[in-house]
């Protein structure tokens, strides 16, 4: 059984002498603190009935709210500990901080990505946004209104957004404020119905694909674990459980380059210094490492290359990866070793010119050197007659593809810096085609 009582907190005492007051929540022997906003003098506490001596000039009205405050957590607390769920002190005190309060989903959406944002988890922030805003695009659909013409409106509010943001008139912060005052959408309005529109919305009006519209039932439904989790809404209202919305994620064709098509990029010839062709360097290098992620290979130094190895920290998940780099590589760093001034130089120079004290401009710096990249090489692959998709990504799809089922899974799991070697043969299994290919020749040449 939890316990909760009001304590005077001594530790962050302000300069008028005043001391904060707070609910302290005790379960397991663990403690945690709500402060409750209110402050009063050391002299004007009773530590023996935790409340307010009657020398305090406000006495008798700061004591009836420090009691209702109490009486909030104490009946949280009661609803906690009467749901089948253990719930710990740190989740007993969630619930009691959203105690009588309507936390909308744009609210605590805007929380979480917030959190993210100050962590500096930038490639997660603008998507979850954009979510936010198709959500709000839904609920606010005119469905009097032609088809064609809310689509036109949505495309055109998009633009404007993109526009101001690039000007500077409109920042992620202004965003996240912007969420944080919609209570439009409280979490028991998602249900099977609002998902089920939702979904049909997103493929008519935003003419979304199957993939995209999935990450962003996998937000709704990570937000709806939150709100339960924080005891903003009852387990018994989700709409992702038993027979209701279930989040399957379909995998498509990832279709790499062959030996011969790799060899062909590799002889193109380029005018040295071109982007074109520190794109084709970059593109090679990635490919040479088992498709270490672009971004990656753009922030690498000459520090991370130590007696003929790279060690290196994935972006991903803060992975350390160390590896032999292969002669192939070691020919594209010694393209590149003239402009070394430092061991803390970039190798490429695509972030050269970035702020290397600010996470925001080496993000956006990597993230329009990649838009770039993948420019330059739709001309690289028609440079080379290349039909497939040439992009960033494709050149761990094109390790995969010639590696086929020659390297045993545990190595691959090394190269790929996957943690779970299920990920790898699941992975790997889009490459191997041998043992289907000759059972079809079989069949139709027996």
């Amino acid at each position: 059984m939890a316990s909760v009582k009001l304590v005077f907190w001594k530790h962050d005492k302000k300069k008028d002498g005043t001391s904060p007051i707070a609910i302290r929540i005790t379960k397991d022997r663990k403690t945690r603190y709500i402060f409750t906003g209110e402050y009063a003098q050391e002299k004007d506490w009773d530590f023996k009935q935790s409340k307010v001596k009657k020398s305090h000039v406000n006495s008798v009205r700061l004591n009836n709210l420090l009691q209702k405050k109490l009486s909030e957590a104490h009946a949280a607390i009661l609803e906690a500990e009467a749901s089948t769920e253990e719930l710990s002190a740190k989740q007993i005190q969630k619930k009691v901080k959203r105690t009588g309060k309507n936390v909308s989903f744009f609210q605590l959406a805007s929380e979480r990505i917030g959190r993210k944002y100050n962590e500096g988890k930038f490639s997660v922030v603008k998507p979850e946004i954009s979510i936010l805003y198709n959500i709000m695009e839904f609920i606010n659909l005119n469905h009097s209104k032609p088809r064609q013409k809310v689509v036109e409106e949505i495309k055109n509010r998009r633009l404007e957004r993109i526009s101001k943001a690039r000007k500077g008139l409109y920042s992620v912060d202004d965003e996240l404020k912007e969420f944080a005052k919609n209570s439009s959408l409280s979490f028991s309005d998602i249900d099977m119905g609002f998902i089920n529109n939702f979904k049909s919305f997103s493929t008519s009006y935003l003419e979304q694909k199957p993939r995209t519209i999935t990450n962003q039932l996998i937000f709704i439904r990570t937000m709806y674990n939150l709100a339960i989790n924080e005891g903003i809404i009852d387990r018994k209202y989700y709409p992702f459980a038993g027979e209701n919305e279930k989040i399957r994620i379909k995998s498509g064709n990832k279709i790499g380059l062959t030996k011969p098509e790799i060899e062909r990029i590799e002889k193109l010839k380029l005018e040295k210094g071109s982007s074109i062709w520190h794109t084709r360097n970059v593109w090679l290098f990635s490919y040479y490492f088992a498709g270490v992620r672009i971004s990656d290979v753009l922030e690498m130094k000459w520090s991370d290359f130590v007696d003929g190895r790279l060690y290196y920290q994935m972006n991903k998940n803060e992975k350390p990866v160390s590896l032999k780099v292969p002669n192939n590589a070691s020919q594209v760093l010694s393209l590149y070793s003239k402009g070394k001034k430092s061991q803390m130089d970039y190798v490429f120079p695509f972030l050269k010119k970035a702020d290397p004290k600010s996470k925001v401009d080496l993000f956006t710096k990597t993230r329009n050197a990649t838009k770039l990249l993948n420019k330059y090489l739709k001309r690289i692959a028609d440079m080379c007659d290349i039909d497939k998709n040439l992009s960033n990504h494709i050149a761990r799809h094109s390790f995969g593809n010639i590696a086929g089922d020659n390297i045993h899974p545990l190595m691959l799991q090394k190269l790929y810096r996957h943690t779970d070697l299920k990920t790898t043969i699941n992975y790997q299994a889009n490459f191997i085609h041998k043992e289907a290919d000759e059972a079809l020749e079989k069949v139709l040449n027996s």
